[in-house]
């Protein structure tokens, strides 16, 4: 076989996959996904403990979902205030500032054991209560690498974001486990102690962000407009406000002042565009339910239901969530081909609907072979409308609107989330946990079928130039030819 003809099918998965993407987009796009990779290996560790270690505090199971729920409500006022500003404040300030709450809690929990000092530290700081990314970081690291990709690249760069945290997530449920059971097999080691040390790695992992952030380059900031721009923008709202009037009926025009105009810029969430509140006020909706229902089983709860079920060793769980998280990533990988092929919509509905139906027959098995089973599909297909959700929403927003619609679906999520913990630890506490798994899964389902039906057909990029697939083709351009002078310089076998 010609060394040409074993470079074909590597430069096809190169290209198909979206690696070229993420090479071209650069080396912001690298430190962002590296980010967040470090990030959700360590918020994969604490969904293993996280529960567990209140556990063995001899918290109830009303605190326990008690705090989960007010963790979850202090990262929605920080996530909406942090990303409204980070716009004019600077993205990569709000990042390192992130960082840094990250490192400062990881460090209360690293030493303190009181339920009101930790409770403060988690509202305050940054805590993953659930496994998931309900901080202020991922709103704003999506809408920068919506900023610094195009069309063509942006999904594939979304899909690697995605599948690279799924890989660190994998990777920090698996030290955990392995972690807690080493450390507890020591001589004067007890269960607690072995969880305050994991929380030595949050700390870690927040430093590690804190560098990487320090490392991204201006081009990750939203250009600011100049006065020209803006006055021209100004000549086009006079000029299409007088087109409109000159249709009406007695084709009179009233002068418009520049206090009609004003209350426009009162807020951010006012200078949102009527089109884009129209489209996501429905989105916004259904993202509700479905955030609401991953707050009733989040992977934490997941873990914690588990162990009350089949009274797993911590290595064993650890070993099964790993691998859970190991299949997301593997199946995240396939979400942009999809959506170039399917669409983002489709590709959204038919991957995570499954992985719906499995949480609502997760409880009924008594077998863990097939409660397993149905936890993989879970897992396995949940992440695969992440990156297409993102796209979409960036298609069909204006790119100065990204940022704060971004920030906005974030909080109203994490706003919706914080109710289903409180539900499920008092269901949990009257031994009737599994009830959270069918509701759950039932308002899955019901949000994958109301996202078919409303946005099915609506059409995207609008708000984008005709030039803006331009880098993506002279990119494959590109790479043909360098592909091409490759094998112009490989002898060819005799």
């Amino acid at each position: 076989m010609s060394p040409s003809a074993i470079l074909r099918p590597i430069k096809w998965l190169y290209n198909e996959f979206g690696v070229t993407s993420v090479y071209h987009t650069g080396r912001d796009a690298w430190f962002i996904i590296l980010a967040r990779t470090c990030r959700m290996f360590a918020y994969g560790a604490n969904s293993l403990i996280i529960a567990l270690f209140f556990a063995s505090l001899n918290f109830s199971d009303f605190q326990i979902g008690l705090f989960m729920t007010l963790t979850l409500a202090g990262d929605v006022l920080l996530s909406l205030v942090l990303t409204l500003v980070a716009d004019q404040v600077g993205r990569r300030r709000i990042l390192f500032a992130g960082a840094i709450l990250m490192v400062l809690s990881g460090a209360v929990f690293a030493v303190f054991e009181n339920f009101w000092i930790l409770l403060f530290a988690a509202v305050v700081g940054v805590i993953s209560a659930t496994g998931g990314d309900f901080g202020p970081f991922r709103a704003i690291e999506e809408s920068t690498l919506s900023h610094l990709t195009n069309p063509d690249t942006r999904s594939d760069v979304l899909s690697w974001y995605v599948t690279t945290s799924s890989l660190g997530s994998a990777a920090g449920v698996e030290f955990s486990g392995r972690a807690v059971d080493f450390l507890t097999d020591r001589k004067g080691w007890g269960a607690t102690d072995a969880y305050h040390t994991v929380f030595w790695l949050y700390i870690g992992m927040g430093m590690l962000n804190m560098v990487l952030t320090f490392l991204m380059s201006d081009k990750c900031e939203i250009a600011e407009k100049t006065q020209e721009d803006e006055a021209n923008e100004e000549l086009l709202d006079e000029g299409r406000e007088r087109s409109e009037e000159a249709d009406d009926e007695n084709g009179t025009r009233t002068p418009i002042s520049h206090e009609q105009r004003a209350p426009e810029k009162r807020s951010r969430f006012a200078q949102l565009s009527s089109a884009t509140r129209a489209i996501m006020y429905k989105l916004w909706f259904l993202l509700a339910v479905d955030s609401l229902a991953d707050g009733m089983v989040s992977y934490a709860l997941t873990s914690y239901y588990l162990d009350r079920k089949f009274h797993l060793s911590k290595s064993t769980l650890g070993d099964l969530i790993s691998a859970s998280y190991l299949l997301a990533s593997c199946s995240t990988i396939f979400a942009g081909p999809l959506a170039r092929r399917l669409g983002l919509i489709n590709t959204m509905v038919f991957t995570h609907l499954p992985s719906s139906a499995a949480v609502l027959f997760f409880p009924i098995p008594q077998s863990l072979v097939i409660t397993i089973i149905l936890f993989f599909i879970r897992t396995g297909l949940n992440n695969m409308d992440q990156a297409p959700r993102s796209a979409f929403i960036a298609a069909v927003v204006k790119p100065e609107e990204r940022t704060a619609v971004m920030g906005i679906t974030s909080m109203l999520r994490t706003l919706a989330s914080t109710v289903g913990p409180s539900i499920t630890g008092g269901l949990a506490g009257q031994d009737k946990f599994w009830i959270a798994f069918v509701v759950a899964g039932a308002l899955r389902i019901a949000y994958d079928l109301g996202l078919w039906g409303m946005f099915i057909n609506m059409k995207l990029h609008v708000h984008e130039g005709s030039g803006a697939g331009q880098g993506s083709q002279e990119r494959r351009s590109t790479d043909e030819e360098e592909m091409t002078e490759m094998e112009l310089r490989v002898p060819k076998a005799s």
